[in-house]
């Protein structure tokens, strides 16, 4: 006859537990808001040095712009594309929180640029919703390239398996 209820029990979660950045990557909080300083440390960092030139801008925009949809894409590898639909848009308002909680401490200690000068508290508000824009538009684009390419990719499988069998 078997046994229903085992002598010795193990705990699953500790034989399966995931990588750290696995981890972190399956909690749209923590990604997001991690996401957010990075930029906005990156911005601070980049566009406070009076010595830099267009070279360096350039390529701190870019890695910006690769930072935030790389974490973006680690992310939304997690879930499956109709949970994109509402996991994009949210994940691109964690980071513009994010981003805007180190805005105002990078205020509050004179570092946060807004152009040419240093950015007051009543700069943060004209910044805040440009970098929802900036994120929300960036992000939902890319989860529409991405799901597009995963369909694609999908499909020419599916064509593949049809034509071998």
């Amino acid at each position: 006859m078997p046994t229903f209820f085992p002598r010795q029990t193990i705990d699953w979660r500790a034989v399966e537990e995931p990588a750290a950045f696995r981890r972190l990557s399956l909690s749209l909080a923590e990604m997001g808001l991690l996401t957010g300083v990075v930029l906005r440390l990156l911005r601070a960092v980049t566009f406070t040095s009076g010595h830099a030139n267009w070279v360096v801008f350039g390529a701190s925009i870019l890695a910006g712009l690769v930072i935030l949809v790389g974490m973006t894409t680690a992310h939304l590898a997690n879930f499956s594309l109709q949970r994109w639909a509402w996991r994009a848009p949210a994940f691109a308002l964690v980071v513009t929180a994010g981003a805007m909680a180190t805005s105002l401490l990078l205020i509050a200690v004179h570092r946060e640029p807004e152009g040419s000068a240093r950015a007051d508290f009543h700069d943060w508000p004209s910044m805040a919703l440009r970098f929802l824009l900036f994120s929300e538009l960036t992000v939902c684009l890319w989860a529409l390239v991405l799901a597009g390419v995963i369909v694609l990719v999908r499909r020419a499988g599916i064509a593949d398996d049809e034509l071998k069998a």
